[in-house]
């Protein structure tokens, strides 16, 4: 019996050993959301703003979670104007915004949009995103 607890002690599955391999895990953002159709389209996209690049006014189909991976945007729309840095998660709400690089060389953003599959179908077939600038 003391042998069978000797070699339980010294798996790798031990609670000391376990603990130390099991990942970290921090919740960034949690937002309820409510989706305008059953039926949506679920996108990731990585998009890298060159230095100095300002987008137009524009929306996006869909709201959904930015995710600064590395530089600094600023994002100008109806709340005012907030800088988020690498790391950063931020809300954007599918709301007329203005997205510019603010740090000296690139910055690249993850996007996770959630969007009605039906208004998504135009840019699916072209296989892009299209920024339109708002009148």
């Amino acid at each position: 019996m003391r042998i069978l607890w000797i070699l339980l002690t010294l798996l790798p599955w031990s609670s000391g050993t376990l603990a130390a391999a099991m990942p970290q895990r921090d919740v960034l953002l949690s937002r309820p959301v409510t989706l305008p159709d059953t039926h949506v389209v679920t996108r990731v996209i990585r998009v890298t703003f060159p230095p100095g690049f300002r987008t137009p006014e524009h929306i996006h189909k869909g709201p959904g979670p930015r995710y600064v991976l590395s530089g600094r945007i600023r994002v100008i729309d109806r709340e005012g104007s907030k800088i988020y840095r690498q790391g950063a998660v931020f809300w954007e709400t599918g709301e007329p915004m203005v997205a510019e690089n603010a740090a000296d060389g690139e910055t690249v953003l993850l996007i996770f949009e959630m969007a009605p599959a039906k208004t998504m179908e135009p840019l699916k077939r072209r296989g892009k995103i299209i920024i339109r600038p708002q009148p």
